[in-house]
């Protein structure tokens, strides 16, 4: 899938070591974004960071209290973690050791994935402007530095999101199985957000003359190998469980009438989701159309899905988290598009995609 640019000459894509350079950039700006829970507030005494304690505990080897035992199973970010903080304890003086290794794990997830929109971004508009702009947009917003990069593991389904994006528009649907396996280890919700996304994405093409069950087959093996990474994870440890009886947990007593639309309207209520969508979802919706139709199907059908899991869940602003993974790359290079043509006093300039 390919674009003509947005107002500018094509250009080719940066070298290896240009990349590295932008990974380091991205990489340092993290650290920075994610700097106040080294000494200045400790997300495990924060309301709304709650579940920062067990990845906390999960880093050092404690024991998970149990009204947090049933988190266990997200490990992929303090697996990375772990080793860092190996290296650093004792050495950092006020800094906080174990948070500094998740912001560094987290920072490594993010830049990756910021790292990966701009290539996606430049693979689909074709301007190296458009696509670097999009990265940093990405960086800017509410969701990275207060949740992503603040002791919490949706930095690597962030990651994997975006890993499926480009796997998708680079046409290698055999990697799909091999990001379900990382997402499912860096948190449950990663199973159906990424298999939706995927799915909606085939369904598109399939519509538009390209069907292939191949690939569908692919969509289902990322399933399988997802759900059942999650089920192994969650029969592990003191306190076995099911993905079954974690989802029945999350909607314990919650049950309310008009089929959860109480927890849907205070999803979208909630603070979090202004701070993160006000701009981003406005100023994203004004150049869509220019973007490849499987990926904007594919990020809507995911957004949905993150909403009723939300609604399901009463998650109230936590929601937000799994919608940023859902449509925030999509929406950040839709809103790079719109500032570059202002910048470049362009008039609906129409980029064509085949």
């Amino acid at each position: 899938m390919h674009a003509t640019t947005a107002g500018g000459p094509e250009t080719a894509p940066i070298s290896l070591g240009q990349k590295g350079i932008l990974w380091s950039l991205f990489f340092l700006i993290c650290m920075g974004l994610g700097y106040p829970t080294l000494n200045r507030y400790d997300p495990r005494s924060i309301t709304g960071l709650y579940d920062s304690r067990a990845y906390y505990s999960l880093v050092t080897g404690t024991p998970l209290k149990e009204d947090q035992s049933d988190l266990a199973h997200r490990v992929l970010v303090p697996f990375v973690a772990k080793p860092i903080y190996w290296l650093v304890n004792g050495h950092l003086r006020t800094w906080e050791p174990v948070f500094f290794a998740l912001l560094a794990a987290n920072s490594f997830f993010i830049a990756t994935t910021a790292c990966l929109l701009v290539a996606v971004s430049h693979r689909v508009v074709g301007d190296y402007a458009v696509a670097l702009l999009s990265g940093f947009i990405y960086l800017a917003n509410f969701a990275v530095a207060n949740f992503n990069l603040s002791g919490y593991v949706d930095s690597a389904v962030n990651c994997m999101m975006m890993a499926i994006v480009w796997t998708l528009l680079a046409e290698c649907w055999w990697l799909l199985p091999l990001w379900g396996i990382l997402g499912a280890l860096a948190k449950e919700t990663f199973v159906p957000l990424s298999v939706v996304f995927a799915f909606a994405w085939w369904l598109t093409a399939w519509r538009r003359g390209s069907l292939r069950i191949s690939r569908l087959a692919w969509i289902g093996a990322m399933a399988v190998v997802g759900l059942a990474t999650v089920t192994l994870l969650m029969s592990r440890g003191a306190h076995p469980y099911t993905p079954w009886s974690f989802a029945g947990s999350r909607a314990a007593m919650r049950f309310g009438g008009l089929f959860f639309l109480s927890g849907l309207v205070r999803c979208l209520a909630a603070r979090e989701f202004l701070f993160v969508f006000a701009w981003l979802l406005p100023l994203g919706l004004l150049r869509l159309g220019r973007l490849p139709r499987a990926w904007i199907a594919g990020s809507a059908w995911a957004t949905f899905a993150a909403l009723a899991m939300g609604a399901y869940d009463d998650a109230l602003g936590n929601a937000t988290r799994a919608l940023f993974s859902a449509c925030g790359p999509v929406l950040s290079l839709s809103v790079a598009l719109l500032l570059v043509d202002a910048a470049r006093g362009a008039h609906n300039p129409k980029t064509q995609l085949n």
